[in-house]
């Protein structure tokens, strides 16, 4: 959070490229509608935004980090339908099962519990959405991003290991696995 707190100014300069590049190459997998409900954890300074808002109902970005939301909330005045909070991934203010598809893009090597991080996704999204995930290569070899994911049953629909990224990018599915209930 003091990283991102302390260049959250300089981010975009920094990281925007970079980002852009995984965002593209998440969103070329799947197609959005005007009614999903997307959730952006960790969303940064928001520049998920001008790739999703104008395809669908709502964005919603959360971030830990005080300034980097800040920063979010301005571009966030360009798009009508987003919104950005101040919340911690790995316990988000949110309903089970609110959102269509989340998006945690340079997320996971962040949070201190990533198994937790996932988790926490998987129940802010409805059934069947999609999860789009990324693992910094130097944080997770492909396997062991692979193995993440499919530990947290998240099904994987593409995991993508370009040269030009940094990252893996995941698109998942959330596992529609029923609890059996227990005879009364």
């Amino acid at each position: 959070m003091r990283h991102y707190d302390e260049s959250a100014e300089v981010y975009d300069a920094q990281y925007y490229e970079e980002q852009e590049a995984k965002i593209k190459a998440a969103l070329v997998e799947f197609n959005l509608t005007k009614e999903n409900l997307i959730l952006d954890a960790g969303c940064g300074t928001g520049l998920l935004f001008p790739h999703v808002a104008g395809k669908v109902k709502l964005v919603v970005g959360i971030d830990i980090s005080t300034r980097i939301v800040q920063e979010a909330k301005k571009r966030m005045k360009e798009y009508l339908n987003t919104a950005v909070i101040i919340a911690d991934t790995d316990y988000m203010p949110f309903s089970n099962e609110t959102f269509d598809v989340v998006f945690a893009i340079t997320l996971l090597q962040n949070t201190p519990k990533p198994h937790q991080t996932l988790h926490e996704m998987k129940r802010v999204t409805k059934q069947n959405a999609l999860i789009v995930v990324t693992g910094l290569r130097k944080a997770f070899s492909r396997k062991e991003f692979a193995r993440l994911l499919r530990q947290v049953e998240l099904k994987i629909k593409v995991l993508r290991l370009d040269e030009n990224l940094k990252e893996c990018v995941a698109v998942c599915r959330k596992s529609l696995k029923k609890t059996l209930k227990e005879p009364k």
